[in-house]
């Protein structure tokens, strides 16, 4: 009988520590990276255009559901306009930010759902060479968001990361001479992040 409850003891802590493979502690430090290019040439219309993100984040968890962070973000466009009137556009922006995240729901024991606030400070920069010249804008905005997303653990420390839409938000947005315009929004149905689509990317857990 004892080896028996024995048994059933190794099992059940065996169960357990299997139940435990895939997520969060308390003390765990989460990196993240999104990267994202995109590159097109229309010849009809003689325009090349191509853009560029990256969004690195880490994260400490504080209990076992919530992690506190710091994120950046990289972003440029830019367009090449070949045709009869020659022009290049080019935008660049570079933000830093901090957010909260909780994991609320699993799908099974790889499927880690979140949602996540953050507030951002993010600076922009619009250069234009045409016939005219060179100009340049310059502008910066502070924005606060919520959105959600999930983890799937391909292995106990290496997750894919799918961020979905921010789901309602509040941003400002000031030119370097102008007036600051102001934006609430509630998106439901569209996706509308950071750099305004939803994005993949690899979560690490130390």
């Amino acid at each position: 009988m004892k080896k028996i409850v024995l048994a059933a003891m190794i099992a059940l802590g065996a169960v357990s520590a299997n139940a435990q493979e895939y997520g969060f502690n308390e003390g765990d430090v989460i990196v993240e990276g999104m990267l994202g290019y995109n590159s097109t040439d229309d010849t009809q219309d003689e325009v090349k255009t191509s853009n560029f993100t990256f969004t690195p984040k880490a994260g400490y968890f504080i209990t076992n559901n919530f992690a506190l962070g710091l994120e950046l973000g990289f972003g440029s466009n830019k367009r090449d306009d070949y045709g009869p009137t020659p022009s290049v556009e080019k935008d660049n922006v570079m933000g830093i930010g901090v957010f909260g995240r909780y994991y609320f729901a699993e799908l099974g024991q790889r499927f880690k759902v979140y949602s996540e606030l953050g507030v951002g400070y993010l600076s922009y920069k619009n250069e234009l060479e045409d016939g005219n010249g060179t100009t340049e804008n310059k502008a910066s905005g502070f924005g606060i968001d919520a959105g959600l997303g999930f983890n799937y653990f391909v292995t106990p420390k290496v997750a894919i990361n799918f961020a979905l839409s921010d789901l309602i938000g509040y941003n400002t947005y000031k030119p370097e001479n102008g007036e600051a315009t102001n934006n609430f929004y509630v998106n439901i149905n569209n996706f509308n992040n950071f750099f305004d689509a939803a994005r993949f990317g690899l979560t690490f857990k130390f």
